[in-house]
């Protein structure tokens, strides 16, 4: 009982980390947006953090790269936290605006093209292509659940229910006629073999009988 709630209680913990995680960055979000501005506007000016040298790329400064940097990495960890909390049946959408910016900021922070955000929508067809359907799929089903009160399910339920009753019943007249004597089977053509025979006897006799009237 103590490893459950020792368990739980860890579980509990670890989500409210995570959280006040999430409600920081998004408190902090303005904040973080303007750091660029205390970054150095020399063309020539680099920034050292954790021994990772970061320098313009490309751009007129330093400070212009980190504000465009910002510009992209904000709405994708906002999205993203958007993403794992929202409960809307059509939160999977949410993955192609949350690729675009993933591509956009690939494409600025490691593309040596001297244009940016030009080829992403080539690379976002392919999340769109399995997205877009998957969720199209999810609304038909739940439009015509809730809308038009159509439940595959319990359509398929109720199919599958008469499926079965007709192959128990199907099964039951089968071994009826597997138990059935072959001796009562047999009974019916006896007695037809024998009425032919009679009735062959009669027109026979009444042949003879008007053959004899005649004579």
């Amino acid at each position: 009982m103590s490893k459950i709630a020792d368990k739980s209680s860890n579980k509990t913990r670890q989500r409210f980390l995570i959280e006040s995680v999430a409600l920081f960055l998004m408190i902090a979000t303005p904040f973080i947006f303007k750091l660029h501005v205390y970054l150095p506007t020399d063309p020539e000016a680099t920034l050292s953090i954790f021994g990772y040298t970061i320098d313009s790329n490309g751009f007129n400064n330093i400070n212009t790269y980190v504000w465009f940097l910002f510009s992209k990495i904000i709405p994708l960890y906002l999205l993203i936290i958007w993403f794992f909390t929202c409960k809307h049946w059509w939160y999977h959408i949410i993955l192609i605006p949350l690729c675009m910016y993933a591509f956009q900021l690939f494409e600025v922070m490691y593309s040596e093209d001297d244009y940016i955000d030009t080829d992403n929508i080539l690379w976002l067809l392919p999340v769109c292509m399995v997205v877009i359907p998957f969720v199209y799929l999810v609304r038909v089903k739940l439009y015509d659940k809730y809308v038009h009160g159509i439940d595959l399910d319990a359509m398929d339920a109720e199919l599958k229910y008469f499926r079965d009753k007709e192959r128990q019943k199907q099964d039951r007249i089968n071994r009826k006629v597997e138990d059935t004597p072959t001796d009562n089977l047999e009974a019916p053509e006896k007695e037809t073999s024998r009425t032919f025979g009679e009735r062959f006897q009669q027109v026979q006799h009444s042949l003879k009988n008007l053959f004899n009237f005649f004579l």
